[in-house]
């Protein structure tokens, strides 16, 4: 389930390799429809090898620290059903305090907030950015699952990975749904930055909820916004996302671009030749072939692939270390 690159080890904190620090390029492009419908933000990173906000694995377990500080352990339960984990309070988002006055003037334009989160993706060390081809997009799987006569409050609540500091992701009762894991504990709706919030969600000014989906809990971390969901649901309005996932590197991309063009100028050719047989009654292909092209170039720009993660130097020894470290030798995971 994960890509695993092995890197060079740094100086580590309570044994986690500090991530090196590299100056960042990265180019932006929208994808579109083909209707020009706006999609999504790709992110097309260069010359960072390994990410400040970075996922380790050690067999079946795994780490998330940022900054060389541990920000999740969870570890895959043996039938596959599902990821114990535990949550520290590590984590720290790479998003400043997003003003009121932004929230309205950028109200409503998810491509305009894509770009401002871009920038503070690639700005701060501590983002999971890394090279590669990356999508920051409005379209999330999660938006397709609530039933109609579900709502949105009991629907996003239902999302949401409860437990602190430990808690289970349950795949077998959420297959395919991708759940919300928060990095840190959700603010509860009296909360002052939520309330401030639920103003903004009642007039349709709140800035989007920012996702990362990871393959290897089959879950969507919360990189910024726990109050602004917790005031999306208290409000009972669907929150706005911005979703980041990995998308096709770069160096297939043309590849199965060109097998893409390729199987459609096959299918041309041998519709051609049954035209040639049987005259014009026999359509050109384009209309069948045309369609099934354009989706296969929107999935290449858009499609998830594969959260990577790095070999926890010491394996598994290092990531019990760790884990009693954190759990202040608490028997956890239970064993």
């Amino acid at each position: 389930m994960w890509g695993v690159r092995a890197m060079s080890d740094g100086q580590t904190l309570i044994g986690v390799p500090a991530a090196a620090v590299y100056a960042l390029g990265m180019q932006r492009s929208d994808v579109t429809r083909d209707d020009g419908t706006w999609v999504g933000l790709s992110l097309d990173v260069q010359d960072r090898h390994q990410p400040g906000l970075c996922v380790f694995t050690a067999g079946a377990q795994l780490l998330v620290s940022q900054m060389s500080q541990p920000v999740l352990l969870a570890v895959v339960d043996e039938q596959h059903e599902g990821v114990d984990f535990w949550r520290t309070d590590g984590y720290r988002s790479f998003v400043p305090p997003l003003r009121a006055d932004a929230g309205r003037a950028l109200a409503g334009s998810s491509e305009r907030w894509a770009h401002r989160f871009a920038q503070y993706l690639i700005d701060s060390p501590g983002s999971p950015l890394h090279e590669g081809r990356w999508l920051l997009s409005c379209e999330s799987p999660l938006r397709r699952w609530r039933h109609a006569h579900a709502s949105h409050a009991e629907y996003w609540s239902s999302m949401l990975v409860d437990g602190h500091p430990n808690g289970y992701i349950d795949w077998f009762l959420h297959a395919g749904s991708w759940e919300v894991l928060p990095l840190r504990p959700m603010p509860d709706a009296d909360d002052s930055r939520v309330k401030a919030y639920r103003k903004q969600a009642r007039e349709g000014t709140l800035p989007p909820v920012l996702l990362w989906w990871v393959s290897g809990l089959d879950c969507h971390l919360i990189l910024d916004g726990h109050a602004r969901l917790a005031a999306a649901v208290a409000e009972s309005v669907e929150p706005p996302l911005l979703q980041l996932h990995r998308t096709v590197p770069r160096d297939d991309l043309a590849t199965r671009t060109e097998e893409a063009v390729g199987c459609y100028e096959d299918e041309l050719a041998r519709f051609a030749e049954l035209r040639a047989i049987h005259g014009p009654a026999v359509p050109d292909g384009a209309a069948t072939a045309g369609p099934q092209l354009v989706r296969v170039l929107h999935d290449l720009n858009t499609a998830e692939q594969p959260t990577w993660a790095w070999p926890l130097p010491g394996r598994e020894e290092q990531w019990r270390r760790i884990a009693r470290e954190v759990t202040d030798s608490q028997n956890w995971p239970c064993t």
